[in-house]
């Protein structure tokens, strides 16, 4: 493995707005699956374990993609400066669904009240939001790229829902 494909990779990492597959880390580099998944572990290596203490940042893998992405322990302070992509009202919507999913709009409503008509069809269009027709109302789940926007390393709905009240309490510590 060389350090050119592994700046490749790393620079693909860095760069990507979301988590990237093995497969379009290929397609941008032009390397092989090998040399890819050999730079993925030692630019896991170099910033989980040998420059850990050294950096805010760390590369994880989020489901079947990787990132690059803040220490969480840095986040906070980082986000100030960067705007969220997703509103804060969409992601209110969005929190209530992926912890109560499957969830039909209809009880979502009665939580949120008629806008969340709207938040859903953005978060639909978002493709972070599937709703499917049940009976009068739509069934609202997380996508498969829910879990990977955020970093979860799971889409089963059960770790999500842990792994959100994990967070509500870790922010209520504060």
């Amino acid at each position: 493995m060389g350090v050119k494909e592994e700046r490749l990779v790393e620079s693909v990492l860095f760069s990507a707005s979301t988590p990237v597959s093995i497969e379009e880390i290929k397609e941008a580099t032009g390397l092989s699956k090998k040399k890819v998944d050999a730079a993925l572990v030692q630019l896991i290596k170099l910033y989980n374990v040998e420059r850990n203490k050294e950096t805010s940042i760390e590369v994880v893998k989020a489901g079947n993609k990787y990132t690059m992405q803040v220490k969480k322990k840095f986040f906070d302070q980082s986000v100030m400066v960067s705007k969220p992509e997703i509103q804060s009202h969409h992601l209110k919507t969005l929190a209530l669904i992926a912890f109560h999913q499957p969830v039909k709009q209809s009880n979502l409503r009665r939580m949120v009240g008629p806008k969340i008509y709207d938040h859903v069809d953005e978060l639909s269009a978002m493709k972070l939001v599937n709703a499917k027709k049940h009976g009068s109302t739509e069934m609202l789940t997380t996508t498969k790229l829910f879990p990977e926007y955020f970093g979860i390393d799971s889409t089963n709905p059960e770790e999500i829902r842990e792994f959100l009240a994990k967070k509500v309490i870790g922010s209520i510590k504060k």
